[in-house]
């Protein structure tokens, strides 16, 4: 009897420390992911990242050559926006960004350099920017035809 009182006082034991792991993960969750919170959130406070334009086609070139392009955005939201972070489907692809917060109503660029040495044929390369809004990521795109040589 007294065996069986002390795995059942066991078996509880570890059971509530499960569920307040549990409540910690769906916290911290929640901090990283207000989403998650209670499924609702206000994000009229919020930066937003409005670009002019998200693709850009660079027509046909050489292989070879060098096509730089670049995406203006505005901070349509009511804070200051940041980007974090801009990164290129490969390494023959690359972007610049400002590191300075974009306050409200103002501009900033997204430069991208994208190299063809060693590429042939129609191009699509992909730009995931990370920023500061929700969601936090917008993707851009450069395509184009490289003829060889």
């Amino acid at each position: 009897m007294y065996k069986s009182l002390l795995i059942i006082f066991a078996s509880m034991l570890i059971i509530s420390c499960k569920q307040n792991s549990s409540k910690k993960e769906i916290e911290a969750d929640a901090i990283s992911n207000p989403m998650t919170a209670d499924g609702v959130l206000d994000t009229s406070e919020l930066p937003i990242l409005s670009f002019d334009k998200d693709v850009y086609d660079f027509g046909k070139i050489k292989e070879g050559e060098k096509v730089s392009y670049s995406y203006t955005f505005t901070n349509t939201g009511k804070s200051a926006l940041i980007v974090s972070n801009a990164t290129a489907t490969c390494g023959c692809t690359i972007p610049k960004w400002s590191q300075e917060p974009i306050k409200p109503g103002e501009k900033g660029v997204i430069e991208v350099i994208f190299d063809s040495k060693g590429k042939t044929g129609l191009q699509n390369k992909t730009i995931t920017v990370i920023a500061n809004t929700i969601p936090n990521t917008k993707v851009l795109y450069l395509r184009g035809d490289v003829a060889g040589n």
